[in-house]
């Protein structure tokens, strides 16, 4: 097997941008691009400086950095009908100070006769001057053959002669682009193992997602011969997408053994994808391979049997490989592995039978409307019910609420809570801006002596779906609510016709889980409580 490199070149910052709902500030480009250099890249495609003004000031900004990576600036061959050196687009490239400047062409005639309007003679003459241009100011030159692939099945003999044009400009590297993203795998293989042969140069592939392949067609370029892979993390791009860099380097080192990141970096993989999602404010994809949340998830039991014997017998890969793990969830499709694997995650010992009474309690659960899968500390509860020496810290007596609106005052809510703690009753009442917001603040006051803890568990959010919107006002209701406290997070879950008896639920149960976890924090050796405090995202309901 070919064990040799794979240069990386990540285009995030200018093609990843050109997806719909994107929009990244200078100095979001500057701190993704200082995350990718990390991990070792080859090349960061910084932007295209002739087009805007961020672009331009990003090239300004890195100027004054230390990078490891190629920073590399993207543009255009010169217009047709002027010289390579009264070009601005190829003066604001040189003015970058980039050190790579990758430049685009056309293979395809029909762009070239429609689109740029000029001879396929004078097409083959913008490749070679704009590149020799570049070369002769000492820039480093990769060439981005646009459109390819498409160009190959009109007029194959022209796409190639425009790969050979950039090869006499100086061309250090010659990427195939699949730029309408409809190439499939095979015809990839075929056309880059014919450009390997031809051109004498490196050859890369830029491959987007139209028709679900880019990933495939990009691993089947490095089979043919590439030796250069152009993506975005999490494959952001325009229109489906670009081949995403997050599949691609894992399969590339795991699979193929070709290393393509700095040595020991691929565990960082699934933080960098976070936190590339998080700052272009999208929403991560749980399902993502590799790095997504789900990637190692078991949830039926058959599964979940299997991989507690056997830990790779439903993995592809090992999971800490690529900074994830493996993580098993219950639900109404779980087995008593599912259950048991929980008790170990959550150190809880199960004496026989428990296990198969969670079991039957968590599907009753879920058939009324909880859902588990995301909710892990309402299943670390059941189990600790289940054991004879639990101890709750408080249980829930009675409780009432007021709703009203007083005349020419806004809307108010009261609730009133009797709480049983350490065999003592505590009777509070409290306001609040909603009546899950008055229910929490009275469920808080009531326990504050006995546990002042509870004043640095923090609900961190609060989601409300409606089971069946046909049964109108009667519907089951579930609620999620998300709790931390210092570092750790945790979710539970409650269901329910009342909207107030779910809430109550989830409220509940996440503060008793968070009073267990600090409990468990003040019995471990040297350990100290977290002293957090903050809880403002309960004016719902």
């Amino acid at each position: 097997m070919d064990a040799a490199p794979v240069a990386i070149y990540d285009t995030t910052l200018r093609d990843g941008t050109q997806r719909e709902g994107i929009s990244l500030a200078c100095a979001d480009k500057v701190r993704i691009a200082q995350q990718l250099d990390a991990l070792g890249v080859g090349f960061i495609e910084g932007g295209w400086p002739g087009s805007n003004p961020k672009d331009a000031e990003f090239f300004r900004r890195a100027r004054d950095l230390p990078w490891t990576s190629a920073i590399t600036a993207f543009g255009s061959t010169r217009r047709a009908g002027i010289a390579a050196a009264d070009d601005p687009g190829l003066a604001a490239m040189i003015a970058s100070d980039a050190p790579v400047c990758t430049l685009f062409g056309k293979s395809s005639i029909v762009h070239v006769t429609d689109v740029l309007r000029t001879t396929a003679d004078e097409n083959l003459r913008m490749i070679e001057d704009s590149v020799a241009h570049l070369a002769a100011s000492g820039r480093r030159v990769i060439y981005d053959a646009e459109h390819f692939f498409d160009g190959a099945r009109e007029d194959e003999a022209y796409a190639y002669d425009t790969l050979r044009a950039a090869v006499r400009g100086g061309a250090e590297v010659v990427v195939l682009c699949d730029t309408n993203g409809g190439t499939l795998p095979w015809e990839v293989e075929a056309r880059v193992g014919a450009a390997v042969k031809l051109l004498g140069v490196p050859v890369g592939i830029h491959a987007h997602d139209d028709a679900g392949c880019a990933v495939a067609n990009s691993l089947a370029a490095v089979r043919a011969g590439a030796s250069q892979v152009q993506g975005t993390i999490n494959g952001y791009g325009e229109r489906c997408g670009n081949a995403n860099l997050t599949s691609i380097i894992p399969c590339l080192e795991l699979k193929l053994g070709r290393p393509c990141l700095r040595p020991g970096a691929l565990p960082a993989l699934a933080r960098v994808a976070r936190f590339v999602a998080e700052t272009a404010n999208l929403a991560f994809d749980e399902h993502a391979p590799y790095v997504g949340r789900s990637a190692f998830a078991h949830k039926g039991g058959v599964h979940v049997a299997a991989i507690r014997r056997a830990p790779r017998s439903y993995e592809h890969v090992d999971p800490a490989l690529v900074g994830n793990r493996t993580r098993v969830v219950v639900s109404e499709l779980s087995g008593r592995g599912n259950v048991l694997a929980k008790a170990e995650q959550f150190d809880v010992a199960v004496v026989p039978g428990v296990a198969g009474a969670v079991l039957a309690l968590l599907k009753q659960r879920e058939q009324r409307g909880c859902a588990f899968e995301s909710a892990e500390a309402s299943v670390a509860l059941m189990l600790r019910r289940e054991d004879a020496a639990y101890q709750p810290p408080f249980q829930i007596v009675d409780y009432k609420v007021l709703l009203g609106q007083r005349t020419g005052d806004e809307a108010y809510a009261e609730a009133a809570i009797k709480l049983r703690i350490r065999g003592e009753l505590h009777h509070t009442a409290a306001d609040g801006i909603g009546p899950v917001h008055a229910i929490d603040a009275a469920l808080r006051k009531a326990l504050a002596a006995a546990y002042p803890e509870v004043a640095a568990i923090r609900l961190d959010d609060y989601k409300v779906r409606i089971l069946d919107g046909r049964d109108g006002t009667s519907a089951v209701t579930r609620v999620l609510i998300e709790h931390s406290s210092g570092t750790e997070q945790w979710t539970t879950v409650g269901a329910s016709p009342s909207i107030l008896e779910a809430s109550l639920t989830a409220l509940a149960d996440g503060i008793e889980h968070g009073l267990w976890l600090a409990a468990a924090a003040r019995a471990r050796p040297g350990s100290k409580g977290d002293s957090d405090e903050g809880n403002d995202r309960l004016a719902t309901g």
